[in-house]
């Protein structure tokens, strides 16, 4: 048994960005972040925050937290193969991998609108889905029925 504890190697070590310290936000711009050009997300990230705070007058950290949490699934259905057939098998989701499917669904949807810049198109992505009317918290539903669906194989979890 090995004596000192091991690295981790990345996972999860974000440290909290600058302008408000949480370690949520860095974890969401690096998912935002492509080709390793980090400060292109966080110039798009700080800008959806200040759209957020024009148009609502809100505080836009409650706006991006409570978007969060409304498209953060509890559960998700896994395959199982069980005597030649497959079943859609419901589990539980680990908090921060329903972070990362949340973080995910709402980047997507706000690439889908290709017609306006990605910084509004991501504050118009956190307002609907605060109100809970998004793309990504449909998936979430979406996600949710499945696994309510399949409720008769929960038996196949081990």
């Amino acid at each position: 048994m090995p004596r000192r504890s091991r690295d981790l190697g990345g996972q999860g070590n974000a440290s909290p960005d600058l302008r408000y310290g949480e370690k949520l936000v860095s974890r969401f711009v690096n998912r935002l972040m492509i080709k390793g050009k980090k400060s292109l997300a966080f110039r798009i990230f700080y800008s959806a925050m200040d759209i957020i705070e024009k148009e609502r007058k809100d505080a836009s950290m409650d706006v991006f937290f409570l978007a969060m949490k409304n498209v953060t699934p509890s559960v998700q259905v896994k395959p199982r193969r069980v005597g030649g057939a497959t079943y859609q098998v419901p589990t539980e989701v680990n908090p921060r991998r329903g972070e990362a499917l949340a973080c995910r669904w709402i980047i997507s949807a706000a690439r889908e609108k290709s017609k306006t810049p990605m910084n509004r198109s991501l504050a118009q992505e956190f307002i609907s889905s605060a109100k809970g009317d998004s793309p990504s918290v449909k998936r979430k539903e979406d996600t949710h029925r499945m696994a309510e669906a399949n409720r008769a194989f929960v038996h196949f979890k081990w």
